[in-house]
């Protein structure tokens, strides 16, 4: 299962357009280039449930939309924590979030939603990577409350670019492994996923890292097991699908607009709906899932699973397209 963020219980991002003024009441910095933000309701307000796996979608003062995981405890209904690592190559998010926003900077936060969600299991294997430990560690706290066993790999480049590792590392070894690149080379996947038989894998961190998990579950046999989260769109050596013309269907307005070979279907409604939502534009952030009324999508993201692929309910508009001629949306 692939995921890549009110109601935390709401599934498709088509569902949830609630949005709400949030206040940063604190900055902390985690590690080298990672830094924590808390966000509280401007009215100290509670603050819709959420579960392990969620994200918040935030909209910046220059208008971007970027989406963070929670790595909070879910029963603080006082307040959201996300932590933002400062990326030289992002598109402008991260670099805005850390020179521009500070405590007392007021933000437009979308509801919870979560494509990560923690499935009951007898046992976990977290593994994580950089900052893809945020959406571990509600996961992490979870699994301590409900006393069900559980044990993480954490990677990372360098001890000091490690966010929440003395947090983690009082946890115990019994339960943490942290494996510094600098000091220790990589994580010893296979023999994690060996020692973990039963159960089922979490992992969120780069590609590389990713790739590696999948590679190893494969081997052993384990693949249904694995639950990811991308920060970036998954590579794909496979030869590229067929592209073709197709029509979309607007069901609100009842306007039908045609899709070219070349053209996506977001850059296609945009032009009748410049409001629509979207944030990484590779099908990874789920920012444009849309409600799909009558078609079939054929999916390009890398967000759904095969089962929600096979439901046919949603679709990421910035990348899929149709399978036949023509698509229906909830827009």
């Amino acid at each position: 299962m692939t995921g890549v963020l009110g109601d935390a219980a709401v599934r498709d991002g088509a569902a949830s357009a609630t949005s709400d003024r949030l206040r940063v009441d604190e900055v902390r910095d985690e590690s080298d280039g990672v830094r924590s933000l808390r966000l509280t309701g401007l009215a100290g307000q509670r603050l819709a449930d959420w579960e392990p796996g969620a994200h918040l979608e935030i909209v910046l003062p220059s208008g971007l939309v970027r989406h963070y995981s929670l790595c909070g405890d879910p029963e603080d209904h006082s307040g959201y924590r996300i932590a933002v690592l400062r990326e030289p190559n992002s598109r402008g998010g991260s670099a805005e979030l850390h020179d521009a926003i500070g405590q007392g900077a007021e933000l437009t936060v979308r509801a919870p939603r979560n494509h990560f969600a923690l499935r009951p299991a007898s046992s976990y294997l977290f593994i994580a990577g950089g900052v893809g430990i945020t959406p571990i560690l509600p996961m992490i706290v979870a699994a301590q409350r409900r006393s069900i066993p559980w044990r993480l790999v954490y990677g990372g480049r360098s001890r000091a670019s490690m966010a929440f590792r003395e947090r983690l590392a009082a946890l115990g070894p019994d339960h943490v492994e942290i494996v510094p690149e600098d000091e220790r080379g990589l994580p010893d996947l296979a023999g994690a996923i060996a020692a973990a038989p039963n159960g089922l894998i979490y992992a969120c961190g780069p590609e590389g890292l990713l790739r590696a998990v999948e590679s190893e579950t494969d081997a052993q046999g384990r693949r249904a097991d694995l639950n990811i989260e991308r920060f970036s769109a998954a590579t794909d050596s496979s030869p590229a699908a067929t592209v073709a013309a197709f029509e979309v269907e607007l069901r609100r307005t009842g306007q039908v607009l045609a899709v070219a070979e070349d053209t996506s279907i977001l850059e296609v409604v945009r032009q009748v709906l410049p409001g629509v939502a979207s944030s990484c534009e590779e099908g990874f952030c789920g920012t444009c899932e849309t409600r799909v009324l009558g078609g079939t999508p054929d999916h390009r993201d890398s967000l759904l699973s095969q089962e929600e692929r096979a439901a046919c309910d949603t679709m990421m508009i910035c990348v899929s397209r149709a399978a036949g001629g023509r698509l229906i949306l909830d827009l």
